[in-house]
């Protein structure tokens, strides 16, 4: 058996297995250009390679002609040593790789509200209970139009068609109320008629933000929708900010900036916490506006989709018999 010494000498001055490689290919293919084109590299990094490797074993492997290459006593005697030992380090792998539980992988498109404020607050637990599944967390605005080719598993969104070959189903209704910090409460309130809130700074959606499928409803909307007059008062010193980015607009909130729109099932944790407040108890339910759960449906009796949309309706606390 080799001393600890000569082992870790063998280890430093180990062959390049890029090198043995490109040997094993240019060997199988007798050309540098057709290795080359079977590795994905360039002819010359082929020749490079085989040039080091002949350099450490001070022998030629090859005698060139051409473009043509052919393995000389010595890269014969190499090959057969070099192929053996790349077989056992196939085999030892695929050993260990299929001890190993197979990952499943699973494909999400939600709204980067959704995601921010709702399920990354979750998905540690989801990840923790589910090692073998591999999730990709797709964030948009723009359910239609999305990149060719890219296909979601599930969708969580405010549509309950977006693609043909889904099946959906209803999660919940939006119900939105307005929030802020009770930090801003105590200096600016207290608010006891939603007609208050026009002396308010006013944290907003933009139109944009609203046209993407994202959030469908506004500060004029909502206090219209509970008998406010909307044509602002010159006189009243309102500020209003305006983002398309609803994230945004819970930070500000959250850093005493103003009155936000709280969607319920975003703001709630916050809530619950008290790091916001809500000023006065109104509140909007948007009946057709709430969020749906579409999978794909050649993929909805997978383990994987299973797994996933219970996890999202325990979360949600819903029966999994609200199919719509």
């Amino acid at each position: 058996m080799a001393s600890q010494f000569e082992l870790s000498e063998t280890l430093v001055g180990a062959l390049s297995l890029r090198a043995i490689k490109s040997f094993l290919a240019a060997a199988k293919f007798g050309s540098f250009t057709k290795a080359a084109s079977a590795l994905s590299v360039t002819p010359a990094a082929v020749s490079k390679q085989v040039l080091e490797l002949e350099d450490y074993l001070g022998t030629a492997l090859f005698v060139r002609s051409g473009r043509a290459v052919a393995l000389t006593p010595d890269g014969e005697m190499f090959k057969d040593a070099a192929q053996l030992s790349l077989i056992n380090i196939h085999q030892a792998a695929e050993r260990l790789r299929k001890r190993m539980p197979a990952r499943q992988t699973l494909t999400l498109c939600c709204s980067p509200a959704f995601s921010a404020l709702w399920l990354h607050r979750r998905l540690p637990e989801f990840l923790q209970d589910a090692p073998d599944i591999e999730l990709t967390v797709l964030a948009t605005q723009n359910f239609v139009a999305m990149e060719a080719g890219v296909r979601p598993d599930v969708y969580i969104a405010k549509l309950a068609s977006l693609r043909d070959g889904y099946d959906s189903e209803h999660l919940f209704d939006d119900v939105v109320y307005p929030v802020c910090t009770p930090h801003y409460l105590q200096r600016h309130g207290p608010i006891e008629t939603a007609e208050e809130l026009l002396g308010m700074s006013l944290l907003d959606l933009s139109a944009y933000g609203r046209s993407q499928i994202s959030e469908h409803i506004d500060w004029k909307v909502w206090l219209a929708l509970h008998d406010v007059d909307t044509n602002w008062c010159a006189d009243i010193p309102r500020q209003l900010f305006i983002t398309n980015d609803y994230p945004a607009i819970v930070q500000l909130a959250l850093a005493h900036q103003g009155v936000a729109l709280g969607w319920h099932h975003l703001v709630r944790h916050l809530v619950e916490s008290g790091d916001l407040v809500r000023p006065l108890p109104h509140e909007t339910v948007m009946k057709n506006r709430g969020h749906y759960l579409s999978v794909r449906k050649d993929k909805i009796e997978t383990s994987v989709c299973k797994r996933f949309c219970e996890w999202i309706r325990r979360e949600l606390a819903l029966p999994s018999s609200t199919k719509s």
